[in-house]
């Protein structure tokens, strides 16, 4: 997962060092991505180490934990789901979200969010094959949760660029995602 996640990363730099339109390089981007990200963090607790139990302190007050080394996603449990329903190896999961641009986080208050939580129909990955393109074109972010959390969670989780979609690997964007998952049934 982080061979992937580093090829991601250098493909969307190639693509933004030769598509950057509006005269800011990368490196200013990236910058203005760290600078979102720690903007909507300094409002919450945030912890930078995982618990060695992988239990996870629950609800719409509990921190925010740093889930990777890079501090490209941090993830806040609101439900912790069913205790031994895990995903499994290239299995197809559903999932419903709202996604809020960290960039327009104001006073702390969230801008307008988008996604498909009002929608018939939810987003779809198979989780850890990221050669199809329903999946790779999630990013590696989306599916980091479910390493850690039963299917059934729901999570709200930071994302920076490098492991988001394509168009915000793309766009340097990051976003806060209200994430639900579920298995097909």
């Amino acid at each position: 997962m982080k061979i992937l996640t580093n090829i991601l990363a250098i493909a969307a730099f190639v693509m933004l060092a030769t598509s950057c339109d509006d005269g800011k390089s990368y490196a200013e981007l990236l910058t203005e991505e760290d600078y979102a990200v720690n903007n909507f963090l300094a409002d919450q607790v945030v912890i930078l180490d995982m618990p060695a139990d992988t239990v996870f302190e629950v609800g719409a007050d509990a921190p925010y934990y740093r889930i990777d080394e890079d501090g490209a996603l941090y993830m806040q449990v609101l439900n912790a789901g069913t205790k031994g329903y895990r995903v499994k190896d290239d299995e197809q999961i559903y999932f419903r979200y709202t996604r809020y641009a960290l960039a327009s986080y104001k006073d702390g208050k969230l801008p307008q969010g988008t996604g498909n939580n009002l929608s018939l129909s939810p987003a779809w990955f198979r989780y850890n094959n990221y050669q199809l393109q329903s999946s790779s074109t999630w990013g590696t972010g989306i599916q980091a949760p479910l390493a850690l959390l039963p299917i059934d969670c729901e999570v709200n989780l930071v994302i920076k660029s490098t492991v988001g979609t394509s168009d915000d690997q793309t766009s340097v964007t990051p976003y806060l995602y209200r994430l639900t998952y579920q298995r097909r049934e």
